[in-house]
Formats: C-alpha cells, structure tokens, sequence
C-alpha cells in the first residue's frame, strides 16, 4: 500500500508537472526569465543583460536602475537596492545608453539624490516579466509596478498611509530641462544625456508624463539643490518632484510617451499609445504582442528548464535594433536623424552591432519576422543619404567601435533570402562605396588601400586587429558577390568581389594550419603565438579567428591538407588547455575569462567569433562531432538563471545561436539558400512562418542520450544531406530526424551531402 501510495504521488506529481508545462506553451511569456544574463560584472559576464519591460522592438525598454546614472551595468542581480526606474536605449553595457531618464516614488523626506533616495530591495519581492515588473521598496513600504508600450509606459505605485508621497522624475545631467504643469497635472521635459557617442546634432529625448490626480506640492531641482518656488528650470541637471498624500493602500498612476522629435510628437505618442487605458489594458497588450511573437514556435517534449531558456533566448532576439521611428500626425513613419539632427519622413532603427549580429540574428529575424526587418532595411537607406555610410555600429548613430564591414552581410541576406520593398538599389550602391572607401567611426574599411593593393590588412601598418578585418572583408565582400549577382549586376563588377572573397588565402600559415597576420612585405608576423588574444585578431585568438570562412570552408579545407586534417584541427580546440596570452590588452579581459572557465579548451563561446565552429564537422565527414558538440554547448553555456549565458548576450546574437540550435540548425553562411543541420534539442518543433506556411520538425526519441542523427526525412523522403533550404522552408516542411545515441558514421558524408562553400558550389 505504501508502495502504491508512493507511485501515486510521483505519478501525479508528474503529470501537474506536465500540465504546468502545457499551460506554459500556451503563454509562453510566462516562460521568460528577464533576470537570465544579470548577475554580471566587469571582469566576467553572464550575459551583461538587464531585466528589459518592453514590447518586441519598440523604441523604449524600462529597468530598475541599481546603477548609478550613466555606469553601464544598469541593473546587476548581486545588487541591493533601487535608484530608479529608468527609460533606456542601451545596446550594451560597453556602449553606453543615450536617450535615458528616471522615476522614482519615496516617502518621509523629499530626497532626490540618487543615492539618498535608492531602497533597499529583494528579489524575493520582485516580479520580472516581459511586459510587467513590480518590485517592493523596502525603505518606503511602496510597490513600484511597471508595463510598457512602444513609446510609453505606465506604473502603477502603490503607496502607505503618509502625507509625504512623493514621486522624483530625473532627467539626469549634461544637459536637461523640467517643467510642472500642476493644472494639467503634467510634467514634461527632455534629456540630452548619451555616453561618449559622438556628436549628435540638437538630440534630445522628450518626455511627456501625466498623473491621475492633483498634486499637493511640487518642485523642481538642479543638481542637489530644491527649488522652492520655480516650476521649471534648464540646467546641467535637472529634475522635479511631485508630492501627495495617500490613505494605506492608494495607488498613484502614471502615464508616460516619449518621442526623439519634439513635445508635440510625444503628445501625439501619449494619445495612441496609453492615454485611454487601464495598467491592466497596456499590460494585457504589451503581452499579447510578446505571446503572438514567442508562439510563431512552439515545443514539445522539452523539460521546463529548456522551455525557459528557450523562450527567454528568443525574448532577447526581439529587442535590437529598436525603433527610432515614430508616426506622424498624418499616421506616417518619421524620424530624427542623428546625422544632420533634422527630422525626416521614412523608418529608422538604432542600437546594434552588426560584427555580432550578421551572423545569427539577422538570418533569425530574416525566418521568422521579416516585415520588421523590412522596416530595418529601409531605415539603412535612410542611414545612408542622411549620413553617407551604413553604419557598423549604431548608437545613436555611427559608433567607433569593432572591425569589418558587415553591413554587406546584414543587407545581402534580406534581399537573398526573399525581403523586398525597399530601395535595394541605393544599398547597394552603399556597399560598393564602404567596401571601396575608409569612412568615420569603423564605418567602411579601415586599412582599405592595404586590401585592394595587397589582398590583406598588413599587420605591421599600425592597424590594429589587421588579419580579423581581412578575414571579415573577404566574407563581406563575398556578400556583395551574392548581391550583385541577384540584383544582374554586371559580371565584370562581380567578379572583382568574387575574387576578394579568396583573400582569406593570404593569411593562411600551412606551417601550423591557422590564420596569422601578415607584414605588408608579405612575411609572416613574427614571433607568433596563437594563444595571444587580441593583436592582429579582434576579441580571440588565431584558434578563433581560423574558422572565419565562412564563405569557402571546403576552400579551408582544401588549404588544412583535407578532411582529416580538418577534422583534427577541430577536435584540437576542445582538447587543448584553456590557455592564453593576454599581453596585447595588458589584462585579462572578461572574455578571456569566460572561455577559461567553461572548460571547453579554447572554444570560446561566449564571444562570436568562433560560435558557428561547431558545425564546421559537417563540411568534412564528420557531422555526428557536430551533433554532440551542438548539444553539449546548448546544455552546458546557457541556463534559465541569473548567470545564464557565458558570456555578452550582445543584441540577440548569442540567444539567436541558442534559438537556431535548439531548432536543429544554424545558418553559418549567411547570403546564401542553406541552414547547416545541428541536432534538435526537442521532440516536436512547429514555426509559423509570416507567409502562413508551417515547418514542423520531429524527432520523438529525442533526449539527451539520443543526441545523434541516425536518419532523416523531408516531406516523407530520406534525407542524407547536412543541410536545409531556406527556400524550401518558405513553401512549407516537415523534417522527421529518427535519433540514437550512438553516432552514424556513415550518414552525410558522401560529397553530395555537404554544404555550400564557393570551392565547390560557385566555380
């Protein structure tokens, strides 16, 4: 009996575990963990995330501020207290934010100082979802509540019995401007703040916030000093504070729109976007959009820790580049253009990195969401005649940071892989100008003459990072290759970037089958060490930068002395030491770190380069080493929890590995009409495609045993290939993967099964 009774239980456990799970997949933004990738730092990141409130892609994020104004690390999990509620633009921690201000209720004393005026908190009292956060404010008994809209926000605080309520908005410093409209019950300012990011002609964020009832007091602030009497001030920092009294348990709402245009325009965003709503009506809509987002796939047969890593992985693929446009009176896209700081009409989008994102963000958003990425491209176009280049990191607009010109990638596989309406025609032009031409702020190509004259960046011209931006050129310039082709570009224009996609050859040292970097005589650097970080390669070392050919891996292959070799050089970083030589930087980086500490050798999977390595095996006859190193990295480099990534998260790129993945595969060569197979993480995988059609992934014995590919079929037929059309996709699909825990050797190693290199596919 108590044998019976035991089993009962397990039995039933098991199935309310099942019915919890189920209840999930319906709402599948109850699966999402905001605070995945916060419990970060310096000197080692899990992600460097902060708990975003917003909707996918919209213009504004929200986040408890823990930082102080203007440091990077917004939000940190170790953390103990509040300083605000803060709007934010930030693509990352190493950027900087722009376009950021703050709220934040107290009680008792009328404090203001960021410092004076953070409480204490617990994370125990902290609800963090992606369309609400709410947290409890230890030192003034409130509860702050938040949900956003694409422009606007509202929150809700909920505050004791006191006389001294107060609500503090912060525009922060260099450069703000407050005004209290008590009649109205109004305040509206803007802030100009931005870190280090350049010249921004006449930038200003403008805010608009209304309360829902009649002030008892108000001030403003400049600095740490109240103003007594005055309503409204201009200063280097300024600031306001609002005050009420309240009976145990009142709530205090507030309304807030914010346009990058001017006071009229933030007006017009408060009246579409939250004017006439309940909290509990923006909520129910900022949800709705992130379950219609998150259900375009759905699951079976996971565990509920792969379900919430799944879909908060797929959360953060939905929020960079943001929206910089905002609609008209007239119910047009129109936007502020940080190039000349007018406003002109048409889309635009800030905020993302495209050395991160070309590679699995973009080809993610190209599957599943490309009406917002039409939208994307056409905010290029305006990037370029506005300000003459396309940007490879913008934030706010063009930003001097990291190598290449992957803006060739970003817009040749929209058009490639189907996007049209939009001006292709002048992103084209765009390309051939930043592959021909050194612009500002790591815009087109640093050390170009070097390129064209020599077919590399010498190492020893004082360009730093030189045999990275090589080996990232000859891939861009294999995009324009692509491009132009599908655009009938005339062949004697192609062909001149069809012939420096090959440049990788110049780097290639046979003499230890690695890429190193190169004097402009043409001998190697010297002394080298393919251990140090940095130097002539951009974040990683040699044994990371290698595997960028992207374009031609049967071209690398060939140049390893075959498939064998190939495979073993794989296998080799895995099995060596996680050393390294940081000498270049003077320090050891966090990304250095990160690879130390994940033992995995010198797979470095928490920075970009090397990420797509693992399913190189495909490409030499070895597809089950990528099935099991596929599986061990999506099991062991991502969890649902604070310190859930290994490494910077970097604007939906690494999530986007883990989303691919998960899927059962990757698109290592973006511009072209292939997915290189993985192994699938779940039983059961449907994707609603935008077009309506469906593609449904099967594989029913799958566990973490049965990791290996034993068969496959597409749409019924045997399938040896180690790869998927993305053209076929479009039209439908259903792939049956027949899973074992033993490896199949001799499935998808015939040549006919391999994957696209130009060696092979583009003579």
């Amino acid at each position: 009996m108590k044998y019976f009774n035991r089993c009962s239980l397990l039995l039933m456990a098991a199935l309310c575990s099942q019915l919890v799970v189920t209840a999930q997949l319906n709402d599948p933004a109850e699966l999402v963990n905001p605070l995945m990738g916060t419990m970060s730092k310096p000197a080692l990141s899990t992600g460097n995330m902060f708990p975003a409130v917003a909707v996918p892609w919209g213009m504004n994020q929200w986040t408890a501020q823990t930082g102080r104004m203007g440091d990077g690390w917004i939000y940190t999990y170790d953390a103990d207290k509040i300083r605000g509620f803060k709007q934010t633009h930030q693509p990352s921690c190493w950027i900087g934010d722009y376009g950021q201000f703050s709220v934040m209720p107290v009680t008792g004393k009328m404090v203001f100082d960021q410092d004076a005026r953070a409480s204490w908190f617990s994370h125990k009292a902290e609800t963090a979802k992606p369309y609400y956060y709410s947290v409890y404010l230890a030192d003034y008994n409130v509860t702050a509540e938040c949900t956003p809209a694409d422009r606007g926000a509202q929150f809700r605080f909920t505050f004791p019995k006191t006389d001294s309520a107060f609500i503090v908005v912060d525009a922060f410093d260099n450069g703000s401007y407050i005004k209290i409209i008590p009649s109205e019950k109004k305040v509206i300012g803007y802030s100009t703040k931005q870190h280090d990011l350049g010249h921004m002609p006449d930038f200003k964020n403008f805010f608009v916030i209304y309360f829902d009832r009649p002030f008892d007091n108000a001030h403003t602030w400049e600095g740490n000093k109240l103003n007594e009497t005055g309503l409204e001030t201009k200063a280097d920092h300024a600031g306001a504070i609002i005050g009420f009294k309240t009976q145990r348990g009142e709530q205090v709402h507030m309304r807030i729109a914010t346009s990058f245009i001017s006071f009229e325009q933030a007006e017009l965003n408060y009246k579409r976007e939250v004017a006439g709503d309940a909290f509990e009506q923006t909520m129910a809509r900022a949800k709705k959009l992130w379950n219609d987002r998150l259900k375009r796939i759905e699951t079976e047969g996971a565990s509920l820790d792969q379900l919430r890593t799944f879909y908060s992985c797929l959360y953060r693929t939905m929020f960079y580049p943001h929206k910089m446009y905002e609609m008209d009176a007239a119910n047009r896209p129109v936007h502020y253009s940080p190039h000349t700081g007018k406003v002109y009409p048409g889309y635009r989008f800030s905020g993302i990195g495209f050395w991160d994102t070309f590679r699995a963000l973009y080809p993610l958003l190209n599957l599943l969401a490309p009406s917002i990425n039409r939208e994307m491209q056409a905010g290029l176009v305006n990037d370029y005649k506005e300000g003459g280049w396309l940007p490879e990191w913008s934030a706010l607009g063009y930003t001097n940071i990291m190598v290449g010109n992957n803006s060739a990638a970003v817009v040749s596989d929209a058009y490639i892989k189907g996007l049209r309406g939009y001006d292709i025609n002048t992103l084209y032009q765009a390309l051939l100008h930043g592959a021909n031409n050194e612009g500002p702020n790591a815009t087109g190509r640093k050390g170009i003459s070097y390129y064209k004259e020599l077919g590399y960046v010498p190492y020893n011209v004082k360009i730093n990072e030189s045999a990275a931006r090589t080996l990232e050129y000859a891939f861009d310039d294999f995009a324009i290759y692509q491009l132009g082709k599908a655009l009938g570009r005339p062949e004697a224009e192609t062909e001149i970037y069809k012939k420096r996609s090959q440049n990788y050859h110049n780097l290639f040292d046979a003499e230890y089958n690695l890429m190193r970097g190169k004097n402009k005589n043409g001998s190697f650097q010297t002394p080298f060490n393919p251990f140090k970080w940095g130097d002539a390669f951009t974040e990683g070392n040699s044994w990371h930068y290698t595997w960028s050919v992207f374009q031609d891996v049967q071209g690398l292959i060939d140049l390893m002395g075959g498939k064998e070799n190939f495979v073993k050089q794989l296998d080799t970083v895995f099995a060596l030491p996680p050393a390294y030589d940081d000498s270049y930087y003077g320090t050891v980086i966090h990304e250095i770190r990160e690879m130390q500490i994940a033992h995995m050798g010198q797979y470095a999977h928490g920075n970009e380069p090397i990420q797509h390595m693992t399913y190189l095996y495909n490409y030499a006859g070895a597809p089950w080493k990528a099935q099991y190193w596929v599986r061990e990295t999506l099991n062991r480099m991502y969890k649902p929890a604070p310190d859930g990534y290994c490494g910077d998260e970097d604007n939906g790129q690494t999530s986007a590995w883990y989303v691919f993945s998960a899927l059962g595969f990757y698109p290592v060569t973006s511009c072209v009409d292939q997915y290189v197979i993985g192994t699938p993480l779940f039983k059961k995988v449907t994707i609603y495609l935008e077009n309506g059609k469906k593609i449904a992934i099967n594989a029913p014995d799958n566990n973490d045993q049965n990791r290996y590919i034993k068969s496959a079929k597409v749409n019924g037929r045997p399938y040896t290939k180690n790869w998927l059309s993305f053209s076929s996709m479009q039209k439908g699909m259903t792939v049956d993967f027949e899973m074992d825990a033993q490896p199949n050797k001799a499935r998808g190693i015939s040549d006919a099964d391999v994957p696209y290199s130009m060696s092979r596919n583009d003579k």
